[in-house]
């Protein structure tokens, strides 16, 4: 990452928190973060600044694509060029799989999949002023879910919403492959993320994972970093699965 700059959608806390820290870390010379919640995203960009990255936060509902490309658009003008787009913002809630409301419907699809698309055409937009092939003008990395691949009647919007995810990512990544822009998915099981302690099913996941345990943040950020680092220079329109082995790809 060093030298780059990386820009998040819910990076306030979680899996988003572990990436933006990890990446200033390893020398991203940039941290930008779309959030809605403005302490936490700050309390993490403390964080970069200490590494040395210089930082940046728009709060913003990207759930409509004239405020998602204008966030991005903000991040942009404070940090310059963007190298490389991580979308975590989602929402995960759990219903049974007879009682989703369309209130609820609407409110995965809005955030999960339409804030998701907002940005990547808005990355795909900033990157391709940055084309100059064989060189990568630019890497977008989105959280789809082993959820998108396995049955999940408790969380059937969520998973939908996830599947939709992995199909985005292969359509934009053939779209602009010859842009040189390299589009992939990460697909975690479960996080052990505070949230996640919190909502009290981790232990559930963890019954039924061979590892017998959820994986840290750090450890979800480790593959996400390498599908947007300058490491990858080739990957692209893959959902890399990494479940410690709750399912096989």
């Amino acid at each position: 990452m060093k030298g780059m700059n990386i820009v998040l959608s819910g990076g306030s806390g979680g899996l988003g928190a572990a990436v933006a820290e990890m990446a200033a870390e390893r020398g991203a010379a940039g941290v930008g973060i779309i959030d809605l919640n403005t302490a936490g995203a700050l309390q993490v960009l403390k964080k970069c600044s200490d590494y040395g990255a210089e930082t940046a936060v728009a709060v913003a509902d990207i759930c409509t694509s004239e405020v998602a490309h204008g966030a991005f658009s903000e991040l942009a003008g404070s940090l310059g060029r963007i190298d490389t787009l991580v979308n975590l913002a989602a929402i995960y809630p759990r219903k049974s799989l007879l009682e989703i409301s369309d209130e609820e419907w609407d409110a995965e699809n809005a955030l999960n999949i339409k804030g998701t698309y907002h940005l990547m055409v808005a990355a795909v937009k900033h990157m391709q002023q940055y084309v100059d092939p064989p060189n990568v003008a630019g890497r977008i990395v989105n959280i789809s879910s082993v959820d998108a691949f396995k049955a999940h009647p408790q969380n059937a919007h969520y998973a939908a919403t996830k599947a939709a995810v992995v199909s985005l990512t292969k359509s934009f990544a053939h779209e602009f492959a010859a842009d040189q822009i390299l589009v992939n998915s990460v697909a975690p099981a479960g996080i052990a993320t505070e949230k996640a302690k919190a909502a009290g099913f981790l232990g559930e996941l963890a019954a039924a994972n061979p590892l017998n345990r959820a994986a840290e943040p750090s450890e979800m950020a480790e593959w996400v970093l390498m599908a947007g680092s300058s490491r990858n220079t080739y990957m692209t329109g893959e959902n890399i699965i990494v479940s410690g082995g709750y399912i096989y790809a």
